[in-house]
């Protein structure tokens, strides 16, 4: 990626080679290739340095637009302070009601923005749930068959997919706020040369 320098302001950012028109010279495409980099500058064409510092993972973070900006011959692309994406569920208010705006299908203490904790606790429901699907039919045969008992190892694999399933849910309920829940997710090599993250997984049947 590059930028076309001009007054020192970036005034177009160029992300494919191609023909410039640059003061009264058409300059070919060709120029990118076979150009040196002190060559281009010459012309006001500087290759862009990227600074993700801020820039964060877009699943817990909103990150602001990039910027350009050149400065002591070096053009650097960089974004602002991202802001956490909210981890409760935002509702609707009385003050929403008063003004009009609440939706005819929903009462105040509704709510209006799902947050974070939500949509990752429906997440793990549904995977526990498609964990659990494989082996449902134990259960319903040994509801039917007055002779047939679930397998201990199938029962035992159910019950602990709802344990952990349920202890992975309090630990994303009583998250403080994103960069926790952010920290749960996050896989780090262990001493032993594992790779594991504070969450943990749900467990998978051994057969």
């Amino acid at each position: 990626m590059y930028a076309l320098v001009e007054d020192s302001s970036v005034t177009k950012i160029i992300t494919n080679p191609k023909t410039m028109v640059i003061g009264d010279v058409r300059y070919p495409a060709k120029i990118f290739q076979l150009w040196s980099g002190s060559e281009l500058n010459a012309i006001g064409i500087y290759e862009v340095t990227t600074d993700s510092s801020n820039f964060k993972d877009e699943k817990w973070y909103i990150n602001t637009n990039e910027s350009y900006a050149y400065s002591s011959g070096i053009v650097t692309r960089s974004w602002g302070t991202a802001t956490p994406k909210a981890h409760a569920d935002s509702l609707w208010t009385q003050a929403d009601s008063d003004d009009g705006d609440l939706p005819d299908d929903k009462s105040v203490g509704d709510v209006k923005v799902e947050g974070l904790k939500t949509q990752l606790i429906r997440t793990i429901k549904q995977q526990a749930s498609g964990l659990l699907a494989p082996t449902d039919w134990y259960v319903v045969k040994a509801s039917e068959v007055s002779d047939y008992s679930v397998p201990t190892n199938i029962a035992t694999y159910r019950a602990s997919v709802r344990t952990k399933s349920n202890e992975m849910e309090t630990a994303i309920t009583n998250a403080s706020n994103t960069p926790a829940l952010e920290t749960l997710y996050t896989y780090t090599e262990q001493d032993n040369g594992s790779v594991t993250r504070p969450l943990g997984e749900l467990p998978t049947l051994e057969i």
